[in-house]
């Protein structure tokens, strides 16, 4: 006897219904990042749908008094087989729509560090989508890898902090108390890459300092690799040229 279950078939779609505070913002910045609408009503009811290859994002209307920039709102994760391709296709999205990579407020993309196996992109209703690598690690070591010492350590945290609990705050705070903590005792490029760190985070944050900071990694002994190890650290590497100037 064929039960119910047995004629259930393993090839179902499911697409994210996600929370829309602005249909004209979120319409805009799907549209910059190369998503087709599929769908657009605006009245009586909010209902939008975008898709780009095979991805599918819908909106419906948000409930009311949802406060975009808290970005408790909701989201999604994409699995993918490698996250490379697809941040720095978005990248290129920004920067033709833009003029620069969003990395600051709604709407905004985190960075992408060589080898990372996510990231996230943050829309103007404050939902996030992550970017998750089909084979990144099952086990992740809190806290920074128990390999690593002093900062090392505290850069591994805040990369954990950044990448997967998306907590630019937290990592913020992990590496303005590390860097104190460890300074006398850091290389130079371990300081650069903390000092380019806080710089990105404090941009995104709306926080003081970057001048600071700023200054302190112009002042560093650091070779040309380790100026480009440092420059590919950050998202924008346009962020860090007050400091690091392209040298011809």
């Amino acid at each position: 006897m064929t039960t119910n279950e047995d004629r259930v078939q393993p090839n179902e779609t499911m697409v994210p219904l996600l929370h829309c505070v602005s249909p004209e913002e979120t319409l805009t910045f799907w549209r910059a990042l190369g998503f087709a609408v599929t769908y657009e009503q605006t009245r009586p009811y909010v209902y939008l749908a975008f898709q780009w290859s095979g991805l599918h994002l819908h909106y419906g209307r948000a409930p009311r008094g949802l406060d975009p920039s808290a970005e408790t709102t909701g989201g999604c994760l994409v699995m993918v087989d490698a996250v490379a391709p697809y941040h720095a296709t978005f990248t290129e999205a920004m920067r033709r729509a833009y003029g620069k990579v969003l990395v600051k407020g709604l709407p905004r993309m985190t960075r992408y560090r060589s080898g990372a196996s996510r990231f996230s992109i943050v829309d103007p209703s404050g939902n996030t989508i992550i970017f998750i690598q089909r084979d990144e690690p099952a086990e992740v070591e809190y806290g920074g890898s128990k390999a690593l010492q002093g900062l090392a350590r505290v850069l591994d945290n805040a990369r954990i902090l950044r990448e997967f609990k998306t907590d630019d705050r937290a990592a913020f705070r992990a590496l303005s108390s590390g860097l104190r903590r460890h300074r006398d005792d850091a290389s130079a490029v371990e300081q650069g890459l903390a000092l380019a760190g806080l710089i990105e985070l404090a941009v995104a944050l709306d926080k003081p300092g970057v001048s600071e900071w700023g200054n302190r990694l112009a002042a560093l002994p650091l070779t040309a690799d380790e100026r480009a190890r440092v420059q590919q650290a950050v998202a924008d590497p346009t962020l860090l040229e007050p400091w690091l100037p392209e040298r011809g």
